[in-house]
């Protein structure tokens, strides 16, 4: 295994969804998350943290590593597994859970473990250099929770979208003596390009043991993850594009890159449908980049060739990136 990271990075997430439902809400009829006062598509963190996990089972090997948070059905009744089942699979120990399921060194978790005594004797003598302290874990009810170095913001949408709502039939009837078969009904979006953002801690890294592989399985998980979605809701998903700012200063971060990235079109926003519909400017960007270079040591990034940048009203590259702003640029590609 490599080595546990010792950097901070932020990422930029952006996918867009065609005809589809990236995030319904359970308690408004699975309607897709909108914020009513602008009009802008949410996605939870969950859904995103979830299209790694399920990405990331169907590609590990089972031997090797594991995915802690996950569905398992242990008897022919259909009954699923709870935290504490979960959590004997591995022995009830959380060494071993955390050499073994990446989700866990990625994104922490409350493992239903009660600490041995030994741990409890424990001091903890870590300090970040702001004088916060960094404690590897609490104990709650016999429980300790770990706290995620990988931990993203909700997404959001970068422009106002409209929700369709449509009526069809069904393909069966509601009981055997119906003679009219059942009306089935969703709601859905035509378009919505949403932007996620993400921070790697590298304090919890050395908590939970989080390493340099594992980081290039979670970009693995985050693009073609969201490109393996096949559910009816979810097919149509496409990364567009992916960006790593790797610092080399000790806990720093410039923060809200992802706010840097602005939406430019003609369009009404609710009537944007494709990629070729806008310009995603950059600008304010590459402008932060080049300020900060000396803290910054490489960045990665994976870009969609679909999609357009502009940089002061100019069409822009991905590729020119690192002769933009002097920094070392990594292209990387899935």
């Amino acid at each position: 295994m490599s080595n546990t990271i010792s950097n901070r990075s932020e990422i930029i997430f952006l996918y867009d969804v065609k005809d589809a439902n990236p995030n319904g809400d359970p308690l408004d009829e699975n309607k897709p998350r909108i914020d009513e006062e602008t009009g802008i598509n949410i996605v939870t963190d969950v859904r995103l943290k979830r299209t790694i996990r399920d990405y990331l089972q169907s590609h590990l090997d089972p031997k090797n590593q594991e995915i802690f948070v996950r569905e398992i059905i242990y008897d022919d009744e259909g009954h699923i597994q709870d935290a504490k089942m979960r959590a004997s699979d591995f022995g009830n120990d959380r060494k071993i859970i955390l050499n073994k399921c990446i989700d866990i060194r990625l994104f922490g978790g409350v493992l239903p473990i009660a600490k041995s005594k030994k741990d409890k004797a424990k001091k903890d003598t870590n300090s970040e250099p702001n004088g916060s302290m960094a404690t590897e874990s609490k104990e709650d009810k016999g429980a300790i929770t770990y706290t995620g170095p990988v931990q993203f913001k909700m997404g959001r949408s970068m422009h106002r979208v409209t929700i369709k709502h449509i009526r069809g039939t069904g393909a069966f009837a509601s009981d055997p003596k119906a003679t009219h078969k059942t009306f089935r009904e969703e709601d859905f979006l035509p378009y919505s390009l949403i932007r996620f953002y993400g921070i790697i801690n590298e304090n919890a890294a050395q908590i939970t043991g989080l390493t340099d592989d594992d980081v290039q399985l979670l970009m693995d998980g985050i693009w073609n993850g969201t490109k393996s979605l096949i559910t009816r809701t979810k097919i149509g998903q496409v990364p567009r594009l992916l960006l790593k700012v790797n610092y080399s200063k000790k806990n720093y971060h410039i923060g809200d890159l992802d706010e840097m990235l602005t939406l430019e079109t003609e369009l009404p926003h609710e009537n944007i449908r494709d990629t070729s519909d806008y310009q995603i400017d950059v600008s304010n960007l590459v402008k932060k980049l080049i300020e900060k270079k000396d803290n910054i040591r490489d960045i990665e990034v994976c870009a969609d060739g679909r999609m357009r940048f502009c940089r002061e009203g100019v069409a822009f590259s991905m590729a020119d990136l690192k002769a933009a702003t002097g920094i070392d640029v990594k292209l990387i590609s899935f």
